[in-house]
């Protein structure tokens, strides 16, 4: 049967989902009596589905990454998801699917691992399942705000209208700790009842219940692609772009920390990845320099807020310089509300983007964290020394 040539293209854009198998059954039929009478799709065909061999799930993870990555990108660009992730959505999508990569591959010996969570008030220690029960804890605030079942038993149940949440406006970033006690109180007593009521399953089925619930959550958001909807986690109320960008830099960082555990090599994130959790540490860094003025005064620099003559002196700011691969200036504001608009940077900071990520989880002495300093010395030790208090259990 003779097919025109937009037919043939769009019969060869089917050739990606046919190798892995995820071509519709009408679709595979189609393709498959082509198949039969066009040897140029038919050779490529044979290549592609060769080389999807190397994704199966059942197959170890030292594969030729370059190989996978061509496999993958190749159908992308023929088919388009039908149901595209926002760009703030990408990084958790990327980070989860490291970690469930990583915890693939892990033998029953290796489950045992206890792997080391520093954050500013300690360290936690706990095997890589507990870890995946931490993080889904954690996520179940932004299943709540996206109107999805909470994963922690006797958690908070979803709206029921809520199931794709209208695009409210964007809360301001960060809200004011409202509640008495540890701040992060909620999320430890979530932590542990979800741990608790896991405990003694397999870890592989702890591990595939925490990957389908990131999977609901990546195919909810990007219904919600301006992402304003607010996420609630206690202490802070943040904009679910920025609760996605929150989440992939806490996935990051624990699976590098079980990657630790495991003497597993574990790559950083993708640079524009990396990027939006600079990002997004930096935006957070006023409330953790208000924390660290109340907590120690002794180790912030902030002048008083007025002069001899009566006048509000204008607020501090110094510039963040990010090398590397995330590369990128932010202004970071010092001081709170009473002191008078920002005046010129009084010092430059330089460090390295995967550098401040780990200062930021407290996985850094910042006494020790190498940066190029200009300037006021005791401006940069200040940011240096909150960066830190961004950090949770």
């Amino acid at each position: 049967m003779t097919i025109t040539e937009e037919q043939h293209e769009a019969l060869r854009s089917l050739l990606g989902a046919w190798a892995l198998g995820a071509c519709p059954r009408r679709e595979a039929a189609e393709l498959e009596q082509h198949l039969r009478s066009c040897p140029a799709c038919a050779e490529e065909a044979a290549r592609l589905r060769d080389a999807a061999g190397w994704l199966s799930a059942d197959e170890p993870l030292d594969q030729p990454g370059p190989l996978r990555q061509q496999v993958l990108d190749w159908c992308l660009a023929r088919r388009p998801a039908e149901l595209p992730v926002p760009a703030w959505g990408v990084p958790y999508a990327a980070e989860t699917a490291k970690l469930d990569a990583l915890l693939r591959d892990l033998g029953p010996e290796e489950w045992q691992e206890v792997a080391e969570l520093p954050w500013h008030g300690g360290t936690e220690y706990l095997r890589p399942a507990e870890v995946l029960c931490h993080l889904a804890a954690v996520d179940g605030y932004v299943a709540l705000a996206l109107g999805l079942p909470d994963p922690v038993p006797g958690g908070a149940a979803p709206a029921a209208d809520r199931r794709v949440p209208p695009q409210e406006p964007a809360p301001a970033l960060p809200r004011v700790p409202r509640q008495s006690g540890p701040p992060w109180a909620g999320i430890a007593e979530r932590t542990a009842r979800l741990t608790a009521e896991q405990a003694g399953q397999p870890p592989q089925r702890v591990r595939a219940r925490w990957r389908r619930h990131c999977h609901e959550l990546v195919r909810t958001a990007a219904l919600a692609p301006q992402g304003n909807t607010p996420v609630d986690f206690g202490p802070v109320t943040v904009p679910l772009r920025d609760a996605f960008v929150d989440r992939a830099f806490e996935c990051y960082v624990h699976g590098e920390d079980v990657a630790r555990a495991v003497a597993y090599p574990y790559a950083p994130p993708a640079p524009q990845h990396l990027r939006q959790m600079v990002d997004l540490a930096v935006r957070m860094l006023p409330m953790a320099l208000a924390g660290l003025r109340a907590a120690r005064p002794e180790l912030a620099g902030a002048p008083a807020g007025g002069s001899p003559d009566g006048r509000v002196r204008p607020g501090r700011q110094v510039r963040l310089v990010i090398d590397g691969p995330a590369a990128g200036e932010w202004l970071i504001p010092l001081d709170g509300p009473e002191y008078g608009p920002p005046g010129e940077p009084v010092a430059s900071m330089v460090l390295d983007g995967l550098e401040f990520c780990q200062l930021a989880a407290a996985h850094r002495d910042p006494d020790r964290v190498p940066v190029g300093e200009h300037g006021d010395r005791v401006a940069i030790r200040e940011v240096l020394r909150a960066a830190p208090l961004l950090s949770r259990p």
